[in-house]
Order: structure tokens, then C-alpha cells, then sequence
């Protein structure tokens, strides 16, 4: 075998760039409508100077039929080289250059012709038409070649034909005109066809610049990964013309917008129905991480605009990432509660070891029974007057956590709530932000206080969280329900602005308002009105409640005593299946406003 390798093959075919092959096929075009103009063109010329050869010498022919002798001189004289009929027609054949002019009487007998001997033969074609009385033209062949002929016949004064006038056009002369007039159009197709080659360069430039001088193969490549990137990312896309019309969705946006292939081509007011959502998408709130609300889900925008105009939006779902964040934030409070409950059960099993060992025995059996009573006191005092398990373990843990951070969390003496909530879980998350608001807003000022009302009017639960904070201007009132919008330091895992949002959608969604104002001692007063939130009346059923609860209108949380209700007195003998079930109903409810 010959160690020399096989040549290589040229491969022949189209280039691969999208520069090379649009030129290629515009400058292609071009020639071919070039060469098509210029056939279609060259088609009808040699036929209209055809046409006007004919009608030349139809013209010359009546114009030497109109000589007022010549029909004289045919009826007078004799067919001869030099007889005034061949003189007048050599004179006219000289005048208008024709080939010739020949004139006949009624027999064909020639009394004129470019060649004297011919005068007095027969002529070659056959003239009963001219003779007839009829105006010929045609392209024949005669004695002197082709030519374009007209006949006329030849008239006296009395209108009588005496013969018949034949001029002849020579061909070639019509010929000579067409070839001559070939490379004028050449040249005009030659400089429509540089121009369209230019213009073919110009256009393939820009696709170049616009393609980034990718082949086809390249730009059909990229489309599959960009479809399967799209449609296999866990974030959403939202792609927009120049106009804001959404142009294109993955799947992921998709789930995330609530959203479906109808929105494609509509403006994001007329897919989304307005709100943040569509403003941050629209651009007309600027930023980077940008926090909205769509449903019950809580999405990171950010926005980049695109070359054609256009832009694209990309959406995180952050509705984990803010339940674990809460989640966080509540485990916390819980850490620091027990950490103060367990300084406090020092200090009092120290006061307690002190007066054993006075032997003052019967205050120490009254200082256990007060500290005994005040934790039980707390639970009973909640779940007598909140009925609802979900919502009473709730506001046990806020008190808890809010006698650790100073602040006395109230009930008032107003509230009353029957163990007939429809959507106990709603509830639950309303009242949990705004509690959680109205303690960091009171947090470290004198005299700190957060009061809660519970009603039930028929079927309406309205719910009022008061606080003793700075309160909320006029102006604001209602920015503080947008996404995103806080004064308070975001924690280093999540965002803020989201707490009040996610209150006024359970609102709406439950056909409810909310509306914040200013309380009578000052501060904030939001005011949650949810109508159709309460079950008919029905049989009576037994209140989840600690034994031995008593009628009492606010909730102790001051003073040092503020461990979390219901732990201390789960180890007393009297009931201890019920206080251990507060504590973990609060978890549950803590769990429920993440």
C-alpha cells in the first residue's frame, strides 16, 4: 500500500457564513433580473423596428403615390432608364435613403428600379393587393434581398388606379439598429446589476453585523440550545418588544406569572392586570433584586434591556427562601424567649432556695403560686376570649416574645372570636405580620404597648393591631403595602416589604380590606375587615381552653415574669395534658405565619 495519504476533495457548494451566502444569492438575483430585463426588453425591439421599418416605407411609398404627374407619366411614357418616372423615384430613393422605390403599372411592369436594367420586367413579388386597391407592408424577399416593404397603389386625378408604388426598406439597416442598440443595453443592465451588487453588499454587511458572521448551522444550533435553555432553567424568562409586548415565555415564567401561551403578543397590563408585577417587568420601577408579589408567591425581578429596544426580565421564586427567612427569624425569638425564661427560672429557684433555707415555707408556697399563676393566667386568658386553637397559640407566642423584647402585648377588652374561622390558616399569617410589625416598631421606645382586637360581627371577622410606635404618615399609608417597600435594615438572608403585601392579597383574596391609620394614643392602627370569614352558627362545641381560665381583659407582658405562657405551668399536677397542648399549638401557629 503507498504510505502517500488521499488527496483531499474539494468540496464544492454554498459558503457557510450568512455574509457570504445572502450576497451570493442577492448578486445572483441581481443578474438574473438583469439578464431578464434585458431579454424581455430585446424581444419587442427587433419587432418595433420591424414595425417602424414598415411604416417608413409605407409613409415613402404614399407620399410618391401623391406626386400629381407620376400616374401621368406611367399613362404618357414608356418604361425607360431615363423616363421622368424613374428620375422622380430615383430622386425620392435618394432624399429618404430608401433601398428603393419602384413604381408599376396595373400589369407588375416596372417603370422604376435602383437597377435601370430591371425597368420594364415583371416585379418579383406579387403586387394584386397594391393593385386591388389596399396599403401592404411586410417583410419579403425580393431581387435586392430582404426588406421591409410598403405598397400603395398608384391613383389618377380621377381616383383610377393606373398602378402601384412599392418602397423597400433594407434589412440590414434594421438589423444594424438592433445590434447597435445591444451594447447600450448591456451597458444599462451592467450598471443596474454593479448597483445591485452594491446595494446586495450593503444588505449582507449588515445581516453580517446583525448575525455576528455566523453560519446557519451556528444560528440554527444556537435556537435549539436556546429553546432547550429557556424551557430547562428553574428561573422564569420574560422577553419584551419595543412596544412591552411579551414576545416570549418559558415554563417557568409561566408557573411563576400564572400565565399561559394566550399572553404572547398583549402588553404586560392586559396579561398581568397591572400592579407592581407589571410595573417592574415594564421597567417603570427601576432596580436590581426587585421584590413582587404575584398570588401567593413572592418573586426577585431584574430587568435588561436589549439592543432592538426591547428587554428581558428574569423572575426568582423567593417563596422558599422567605418561609425559611421567617422561619429563621421566629426560631430566634423563640431561642431568646427561652434563653430569658431560663435566666428567669434561675433566678427564681434562687429566691426560692433562699427562702427554704430561711425556713420562711409559707412564702415560698405563695411565691410558687404566683409565679405558677401568672404563666397559667396568660393561656387562659387568651384562649377564653380566642377560641380558635391556631390563632390562641399564636398570640401566647407573640406574648412570650414580646415580654422578652420589653413590650406589653394586649388584648382587648373587646375581643371575642368563636371557633368558627373558615380559613383559620389566613388568619393566622394576617395577624402574625402585623403583630411582628407593630413589635419592631415599638421595639426599644418607653412605655412600649401592641394591642389586638378580635371581633366577630355576624360572619365578618375585623381585626385591629394597635401600637404605641411613631406611627405612619398620611402620605405613606398606602405605600406600605407595596412589594418590597420597608424602612427597616433587610437581614442579611432575606428581603423585607413583604409582610404587609402578602396581608392585603389574603385580604382581597378573601374579599376583605386593609386600612391603617392612627390609633388614639398615637401610633399606627391597621384595621383588617374580612367579611364571610366565619361559619354559620352551629351546634355547640366545647372550647379548646386551659381549666380554671378566668374572664380577664389584657394579656400580662411586662414586669420580668414574661416567659412563654403555659411551660411553667405544664409541671403542675392540676392539669397537665391541657397546658402542654398551648405550647404546641404555638408552634404550629408560629409555623403558620411564615
Amino acid at each position: 500500500m503507498s504510505p502517500t495519504p488521499p488527496a483531499r476533495r474539494l468540496r464544492l457548494g454554498l459558503p457557510r457564513r450568512v455574509f457570504s451566502q445572502v450576497l451570493l444569492m442577492q448578486v445572483a438575483i441581481a443578474a438574473g433580473v438583469a439578464v431578464l430585463a434585458t431579454g424581455l426588453f430585446l424581444a419587442p425591439l427587433s419587432d418595433q423596428l420591424d414595425d417602424q421599418a414598415m411604416r417608413r416605407a409605407l409613409a415613402i411609398a404614399q407620399t410618391t403615390a401623391a406626386q400629381p404627374r407620376l400616374a401621368e407619366d406611367v399613362r404618357g411614357t414608356p418604361p425607360t432608364p431615363d423616363g421622368p418616372v424613374q428620375r422622380e423615384a430615383e430622386r425620392i430613393r435618394e432624399a429618404t435613403r430608401a433601398e428603393y422605390v419602384v413604381v408599376m403599372d396595373t400589369r407588375g411592369v416596372r417603370w422604376s428600379h435602383t437597377e435601370p436594367e430591371e425597368i420594364g420586367r415583371h416585379v418579383s413579388t406579387d403586387p394584386s393587393e397594391a393593385l386591388a386597391g389596399r396599403e401592404v407592408m411586410e417583410i419579403d424577399e425580393g431581387t435586392l434581398g430582404r426588406s421591409a416593404r410598403g405598397k400603395v397603389p398608384l391613383r389618377d386625378g380621377d381616383g383610377e388606379i393606373v398602378g402601384a408604388v412599392s418602397v423597400g426598406i433594407a434589412y440590414d439597416s434594421v438589423r444594424a439598429r438592433l445590434v447597435h442598440a445591444i451594447p447600450e443595453l448591456l451597458a444599462y443592465a451592467g450598471g443596474a446589476l454593479a448597483v445591485g451588487a452594491l446595494a446586495a453588499w450593503l444588505i449582507a454587511r449588515r445581516v453580517q453585523r446583525q448575525t455576528r458572521d455566523l453560519a446557519f448551522s451556528d444560528i440554527a444550533a444556537l435556537l435549539a440550545e436556546r429553546e432547550a435553555m429557556l424551557h430547562g432553567i428553574r428561573e422564569g424568562v420574560v422577553a419584551l418588544d419595543r412596544a412591552g409586548r411579551i414576545r416570549l415565555l418559558n415554563d417557568e415564567a409561566r408557573r411563576l406569572l400564572g400565565l399561559g401561551d394566550e399572553a404572547v403578543g398583549h402588553s404586560l397590563d392586559e396579561a398581568l392586570g397591572g400592579g407592581r408585577t407589571a410595573d417592574v417587568l415594564a421597567g417603570r420601577v427601576t432596580g436590581t433584586d426587585l421584590l413582587t408579589v404575584r398570588g401567593q408567591r413572592v418573586l426577585v425581578a431584574n430587568r435588561m434591556p436589549t439592543d432592538d429596544g426591547g428587554a428581558v426580565a428574569t423572575l426568582r421564586d423567593r417563596t422558599e427562601l422567605e418561609q425559611l427567612g421567617r422561619e429563621l427569624d421566629s426560631t430566634r425569638g423563640l431561642i431568646d424567649a427561652l434563653r430569658a425564661q431560663d435566666h428567669e427560672h434561675a433566678n427564681r429557684m434562687h429566691t426560692l432556695l433562699g427562702l427554704l433555707e430561711l425556713e420562711m415555707y409559707e412564702d415560698a408556697v405563695e411565691f410558687v403560686g404566683e409565679v405558677v399563676g401568672d404563666h397559667r393566667a396568660t393561656a387562659e386568658q387568651i384562649t377564653e376570649r380566642i377560641q380558635d386553637p391556631l390563632l390562641a397559640a399564636l398570640l401566647v407566642g407573640k406574648a412570650t416574645v414580646a415580654a422578652e423584647r420589653g413590650v406589653a402585648l394586649r388584648l382587648s377588652g373587646r375581643t371575642g372570636l368563636p371557633d368558627r374561622l373558615i380559613d383559620a390558616r389566613g388568619l393566622v399569617t394576617i395577624v402574625g405580620n402585623l403583630v411582628d410589625n407593630a413589635l419592631d416598631a415599638v421595639a426599644g421606645t418607653p412605655h412600649a404597648r401592641v394591642e389586638v382586637e378580635l371581633q366577630a360581627e355576624g360572619r365578618t371577622a375585623v381585626l385591629t393591631v394597635r401600637d404605641t410606635g411613631p406611627g405612619i404618615p398620611e402620605e405613606r399609608r398606602e405605600v406600605v403595602f407595596t412589594d418590597g417597600w420597608s424602612t427597616k435594615e433587610p437581614p442579611a438572608h432575606r428581603k423585607r416589604g413583604i409582610g404587609l403585601s402578602l396581608v392585603r392579597r389574603l385580604a382581597e383574596r378573601q374579599g376583605g380590606t386593609v386600612t391603617v391609620g392612627e390609633a388614639p394614643g398615637g401610633g399606627a392602627e391597621f384595621t383588617v375587615v374580612l367579611p364571610e370569614a366565619l361559619a354559620e352558627p352551629g351546634p355547640p362545641r366545647p372550647a379548646v381552653s386551659v381549666p380554671g381560665a378566668e374572664s380577664t381583659g389584657t394579656v400580662p407582658g411586662t414586669g420580668t415574669d414574661g416567659a412563654v405562657p403555659g411551660t411553667d405551668s405544664a409541671r403542675t399536677p392540676s392539669s397537665p395534658k391541657s397546658a402542654r397542648a398551648v405550647p404546641s399549638a404555638a408552634r404550629s401557629a408560629e409555623e403558620e405565619t411564615r
